[in-house]
């Protein structure tokens, strides 16, 4: 009797009865591992050409997040990368890189596809399931240009897919992978994780995380309209444009100072200007904000005062912070805000969870301070306010191009 095989895409073994779940947006099937080197100058050249066809498209130029894309991946970004990553070592890919990207941001999943593509490996990028048109613009994009010659070779280390949540099919991509990128709630981490990989993959997980904003009463106060609106609209885009869903961006506003009113009405009137001239806020997302409002009013008895007169933006006034500040989370425009005489007191209250701290008119020394001279197990990124959503090859503490290649020891 002979036994049946399951059908084999490179490296990868598929079950025909899961064959029919997966849709190939990229590529007809799973890529053999082939390492490159880290920024090799065919990766460097595709991010570029793909750059330049993403800001060429009408139909892409309508999404923001699609042309900071194409921003990020210009020549003269990509070889300053470079550039900063040459250390003399001689590296390589570690072999197939499996992305499991979120659904809450839609760009992230081809952040993820160039980190692994600059660092030499194969990829297989699991895209979200939400239909997003951010997801068939770069996906098209990127097809059509691996169909140049000069992009063959990347071409059969390619493949971008759509499926459901199916353990059985990604337990199947793992089984192969020497890496796992995996983007999401810690409960889709610990799933993933769960699944055999060989025992040199390298799992890099970029889990649910908090983020907070630092303002000095004293230097927003002292600005002039110009300058105060360059700021608001740099928190604006840290927090509206993903509806405060991406883990960059921040739930709580921190005031540093002894006399914060005046600081406080000035911004938060110019930010509610922005907010009704730009931001569309659905209905239901109204209604949601007004629940969130009414189940603090219950649940929390720190609360100093609420001003949800304008609803595009609610704010919160804590009377202090707790060690719990991070388990509350705002969403298209819903603020926790907090008076601190000092920054000591964060201290006290950061954990793992938290992730990137933007900050106006602090030193950022002192912030470096509060970070590692505290002793912290978490913020691993400090940025000023309106850098929140820029992502890079250093993300959520890990240096991504190197961790995802292997050193050769040349003697």
């Amino acid at each position: 009797m002979v036994a049946l095989q399951r059908p084999k895409y490179g490296d990868v073994q598929i079950r025909m009865k899961d064959r029919g779940n997966i849709t190939w947006l990229v590529g007809e099937g799973a890529p053999q591992a082939r390492p490159m080197a880290p920024y090799n100058a065919l990766a460097c050249d595709f991010l570029h050409d793909l750059s330049e066809t993403l800001r060429a498209s009408k139909e892409a130029s309508n999404h923001a997040d699609i042309m900071t894309f194409a921003f990020w991946c210009r020549k003269g970004h990509v070889h300053a990368l470079k550039d900063h990553f040459e250390d003399g070592r001689v590296r390589l890919g570690l072999g197939l890189a499996l992305h499991i990207t979120p659904g809450n941001v839609p760009i992230n999943f081809a952040f993820s596809f160039a980190f692994g593509l600059l660092s030499g490996n194969t990829n297989i990028v699991r895209v979200p399931t939400k239909p997003a048109p951010q997801t068939d613009l770069v996906c098209n994009a990127v097809k059509d240009l691996l169909t140049q010659k000069k992009y063959e070779e990347l071409q059969s280390m390619t493949s971008f897919v759509r499926y459901a949540q199916n353990d059985d099919i990604t337990r199947e991509f793992s089984k192969s992978s020497h890496a796992r990128l995996i983007w999401g709630g810690n409960e889709t981490i610990r799933t993933i994780r769960s699944l055999p990989s060989p025992e040199r993959c390298v799992d890099l997980t970029f889990a649910d995380r908090y983020s907070f904003c630092v303002l000095d009463a004293a230097s927003v106060e002292a600005l002039g309209d110009k300058d105060l609106n360059t700021l608001v609209k740099g928190f604006y885009n840290d927090t509206y444009l993903m509806d405060q869903n991406a883990c960059s961006s921040p739930h709580l506003v921190v005031w540093l100072g002894e006399n914060t009113e005046k600081a406080k009405t000035k911004f938060w009137k110019a930010l509610s200007a922005l907010v009704r001239e730009t931001y569309n806020l659905e209905p239901v997302h109204a209604v949601d904000k007004y629940t969130q409002l009414c189940r603090n009013a219950i649940d929390l008895d720190h609360i100093k005062d609420v001003d949800w007169s304008d609803t595009g933006v609610f704010r919160v006034g804590l009377t202090h912070l707790d060690k719990k500040v991070d388990e509350r989370r705002g969403r298209c425009g819903y603020f926790y805000e907090c008076d601190l005489a000092e920054l000591s007191p964060l201290a006290e209250i950061i954990n793992s969870a938290y992730q990137t701290l933007t900050y106006f008119g602090v030193d950022k020394e002192k912030l470096q301070e509060l970070v590692c001279t505290g002793r912290v197990t978490g913020v691993d990124r400090i940025v000023p306010v309106g850098m929140g959503l820029e992502i890079g090859v250093v993300w959520d503490g890990y240096d991504v191009v190197r961790s995802l290649s292997r050193i050769i020891d040349l003697r």
